[in-house]
């Protein structure tokens, strides 16, 4: 007796399978709770919410692995490459967008792709949303940067115990 533990989804001749890593319910509901993803969301809000993630994440490896790691500036040149990186990525995005987009392919995974981002006006829409979104991320990962370091946190600290 043999179990197939790999299927074709649909057409096999397409080359989508249903693995049991991409047709759990787990990788599905982690999958499609995405902002990429998510149902019910404008192209405009995916982008601001991604590029939030991408700002704020960027931040701390410019801040602590850049060439001026042990000098006195390295939270703002981290800062600052963290927004020059987010520049690019959304110079990509809209050179993306104007190259003319498919419409999306539903998959196993993610059966409902969001339509939005399958027009040129949907990709311009993200691009100036994650730009916004990006810089916002870095900008409140340095802020947060700056509490922690400045020690106040630490005092509150001490005031309650």
């Amino acid at each position: 007796m043999t179990t197939e533990v790999v299927k074709p989804a649909g057409d096999p001749q397409i080359g989508n399978l249903a693995t049991p890593i991409n047709s759990s319910d787990f990788t599905k509901a982690f999958i499609n709770n995405l902002p990429a993803y998510r149902a019910g969301l404008s192209a405009q809000r995916r982008g601001l919410e991604i590029g939030m993630a991408h700002g704020y994440l960027l931040y701390g490896p410019f801040a602590f692995t850049s060439q001026f790691r042990n000098s006195s500036v390295a939270d703002i040149v981290g800062l600052i490459e963290a927004v020059i990186l987010v520049v690019i990525l959304t110079i990509c995005l809209s050179l993306y967008g104007s190259a003319g987009v498919n419409k999306p392919i539903a998959t196993i995974t993610t059966p409902n792709p969001p339509e939005a981002l399958g027009t040129s006006e949907g990709w311009s829409e993200f691009a100036g949303s994650f730009l916004v979104g990006g810089i916002g991320g870095a900008g409140f990962a340095y802020l947060v940067f700056q509490v922690f370091k400045s020690g106040v946190l630490e005092t509150f600290g001490n005031l309650i115990g």
